[in-house]
């Protein structure tokens, strides 16, 4: 085989890894919607469980709304936070390539090891009980190796012309990040976030293991409370349920977690966009 023949077997490979990762999602969303449409009612969507498989979903949509939006609000300002001090304050020393280890290191951590850590250090060492604040508290720290690696590689791409301008007009380093740095990085950091997210919102161990069972009847009143998770619930219908309807709502569950996660898809595209015409050509 010549070099010519080598270079199209890659790009044939290539293509078809393209067209079945494209493929993928359709097939997917048909198959979820094809079975789950069925269960999804005003009921279903506004109900509460109730003997195992029957009943709605309530609790379990605002318990992962809940649970993605103190994680965010927890692990999204530190990651970027951190990601400005990697970019650029941090010299390029041992310290830093070790931080940049460890932080590559947790984003491929297995998640019910993070769970397990959050369950004896979170749920019994500093008695946060099994709650809405242990399992967003657990959630972010599988956000924050995401948030950081994109926030950084996003600071970094800003081209240094942008920096040298501002700080010749007067401003100082602060100034220079806070007013230029960070809008012209803003796509980028939106994608981190949101690759967060979505890590965040499908997690079952680490809720399993620090939020709640995932069949609660009932929305947490207080970060204190144990809190139901869609991801819970539709694992364990998927594995427990004995009955065609629990199967039903299964995958009804899953439509919605899906439908949850597309909705924060196209936000963070048209957020990303705006910043990217605000930017100009």
């Amino acid at each position: 085989m010549n070099e010519v023949q080598k270079e199209k077997l890659v790009r044939a490979l290539l293509y078809a890894a393209v067209a079945l990762s494209i493929v993928m999602l359709p097939i997917i969303v048909v198959w979820v919607t094809a079975n789950g449409v069925g269960a999804i009612s005003l009921e279903f969507l506004t109900g509460r469980p109730y003997r195992f498989e029957y009943g709605g979903i309530y609790p379990q949509i605002v318990g992962s709304l809940y649970l993605v939006s103190l994680c965010t609000l927890l692990g999204g300002p530190l990651g970027i936070a951190s990601a400005i001090y990697l970019a650029e304050y941090a010299p390029d020393n041992v310290v830093t390539r070790t931080v940049r280890f460890f932080t590559e290191t947790l984003a491929g951590m297995p998640s019910i090891v993070i769970g397990l850590f959050g369950l004896q250090f979170l749920v019994y060492y500093l008695k946060l009980k099994t709650s809405l604040l242990a399992g967003a508290v657990s959630l972010s720290f599988l956000m924050l190796p995401w948030t950081i690696r994109a926030s950084e590689e996003a600071i970094k791409v800003v081209p240094r012309e942008y920096r040298e301008a501002s700080l010749a007009m007067g401003a100082t380093k602060w100034q220079t990040i806070l007013r230029v740095v960070l809008p012209a990085a803003v796509p980028g950091i939106v994608t981190g976030v949101l690759l967060g997210m979505g890590k965040a919102i499908g997690e079952t161990a680490v809720v399993w293991l620090t939020a709640g069972s995932g069949l609660e009847a009932f929305v947490p009143r207080t970060l204190r409370s144990p809190t139901g998770s869609l991801p819970m619930y539709i694992y364990l219908l998927a594995t427990q349920g004995h009955t065609a309807e629990g199967l039903q709502n299964a995958f009804g569950a899953s439509l919605v977690l899906l439908v949850m996660f597309m909705a924060m898809s196209v936000s963070a595209l048209l957020i990303r966009n705006h910043y990217l015409r605000k930017l100009g050509p």
